[in-house]
């Protein structure tokens, strides 16, 4: 048997005991994310905490109440693309202000994948994530 094929037949043992390790009760494992521009790559979870007709202030508090906090606009691309399911498909708020117009925040359609800005007065739905840095 080759190298390869021995650290393949032992991948599913390993994701098993390393999701056990850094999931807690109904948490779901969303992926790795690289970091960019010297940032640390992340795994990302997916917090079990979700709410709905929250302003962006109201959604941050919530997501930070409950442990977490709004995912950024590379973060929800990566939930669409692994998590989609575990969405309402509707729009949810991201942790990102809008560069340019700093009364807007971003979100994201989980019904096809487009990513909006909106007033942060307006009410939209919330998940709550949270990162573990890779060292």
């Amino acid at each position: 048997m080759t190298e390869e094929a021995i650290v393949a037949q032992g991948a599913p043992e390993a994701k098993a005991q390393f999701l056990a390790q850094i999931l807690r009760e109904g948490e779901l494992y969303a992926g790795l994310l690289l970091g960019k521009n010297g940032a640390p790559d992340i795994h990302l979870v997916l917090l079990p905490a979700k709410a709905e007709k929250l302003t962006w202030d109201q959604a941050k508090k919530f997501a930070a109440d409950a442990g977490g906090e709004l995912p950024t606009r590379r973060e929800q691309s990566l939930l669409f693309a692994n998590l989609k399911d575990e969405f309402e498909p509707y729009w949810h708020w991201s942790g990102e202000q809008h560069a340019s117009y700093p009364s807007n925040a971003w979100g994201q359609y989980f019904y096809d994948g487009d990513q909006v800005y909106s007033h942060k007065s307006n009410e939209g739905r919330v998940r709550v994530v949270r990162r573990l840095i890779i060292q």
